[in-house]
């Protein structure tokens, strides 16, 4: 054990070195998002070539704030693909490209072992956690729901199970109380291309580190839905307060339901972290524009807020538009839940 009780990780040099240069190893690439695109940016910047992008095509339901890894691609002459199922076909037709390496980055699918299998050096993805910590789904709402104070990006050997092959490289980032999930994933994407800059080349020439995770020291998390944003006023404030930052803009939002109606907690801060100031969910005064709550512990001060299918609004200016739906409520009988 390293110093602070961390496991010390031991890395090695790949066994065999390849003797590749980046321009003689092609790449296949299956990517999206904003983390996705400074990736596959890094890998032109290097002069890879890459045979093929298979990508995904938005969702209209979420609020695109990523630049296009189809677009990036095509202005490239790269072929563009958005299948998500892998077959014989598909398979043969990988193999057909020669790829040197496979890389994902933020691709939404499980590679099959017969997609893997199909690099003649290596198949690695970025994942936005510092592995073993955070393997799986949303990595980045997670740490934030969960209160942590670092987190990274890691470059890593793909393998059947999710987010488990050898780690290649990692990168670490501090989290502060200002971060939300989408502050944070702006700090991590210049990592995650910084890795793929250093590295890419040692992986080509066979002479990038590698070392096995332990698993057993790490975590593993699942999809994150909507509902899961569901705030229960009795948690303490700072609970609160680190889901409403995890899923603000642009994931769907913290809600609570006043008078049958739902609410969105678009921003908010801690006002107090101790305490019984009220009962939970209870208005017990203004604060600016915000509005302050009793937790099941301190207070949280709301600044954003939207009624559902009504516009986003000062907090402030929420107990008269309550009042207004409904003139017999009083200030104090306002009950968040």
């Amino acid at each position: 054990m390293a110093a602070g009780g961390r496991e010390r990780r031991t890395f090695h040099a790949l066994t065999k070195a390849s003797q590749f240069t980046v321009e003689q190893a092609p790449c296949v690439v299956f990517g999206y998002h904003e983390l996705g695109y400074v990736c596959i940016e890094a890998l032109l910047e290097l002069g890879a070539p890459i045979a093929a992008l298979f990508t995904h095509r938005d969702d209209p339901g979420e609020e695109i704030w990523w630049r296009s890894c189809a677009e990036l691609a095509a202005n490239h002459r790269i072929a563009v693909y958005f299948d998500e199922q892998f077959g014989s076909a598909w398979i043969e037709r990988i193999r057909s490209w020669a790829p040197a390496v496979i890389y994902s980055f933020n691709y939404r699918r499980l590679l099959p072992r017969a997609v893997l299998q199909c690099a003649s050096i290596a198949a690695l993805n970025v994942h936005p956690s510092k592995l073993p910590a955070y393997r799986g789904r949303a990595p980045i709402n997670w740490v934030l729901v969960n209160g942590e104070r670092e987190t990274g990006v890691t470059l890593h050997h793909m393998v059947e199970r999710a987010d488990a092959g050898d780690i290649v490289a990692q990168q670490t980032v501090a989290i502060d109380d200002s971060d939300t999930a989408l502050t944070l994933s702006r700090k991590l994407t210049p990592l995650a291309a910084d890795l793929i800059t250093r590295f890419h080349p040692l992986i080509v020439a066979g002479t990038a580190p590698r070392a096995a995770q332990n698993l057993r020291a790490g975590s593993y998390f699942g999809r994150r839905t909507p509902a899961d944003g569901r705030i229960d006023w009795n948690w303490p404030a700072r609970r609160i307060f680190n889901l409403v930052r995890a899923v603000t803009h642009p994931y769907p939002g913290a809600f609570c339901v006043v008078e049958g109606r739902r609410i969105y907690i678009w921003q908010a801060s801690i006002g107090s972290e101790r305490g019984c100031l009220g009962r939970p969910g209870e208005i017990i005064g203004a604060k600016g524009s915000g509005l302050e709550l009793a937790a099941g512990e301190g207070s949280v001060i709301l600044h954003r807020v939207q009624l559902e299918n009504e516009p986003e609004i000062a907090a402030a200016e929420l107990p008269s538009r309550l009042a207004a739906s409904r003139p017999s409520l009083k200030q104090h009988q306002t009950l968040f839940n």
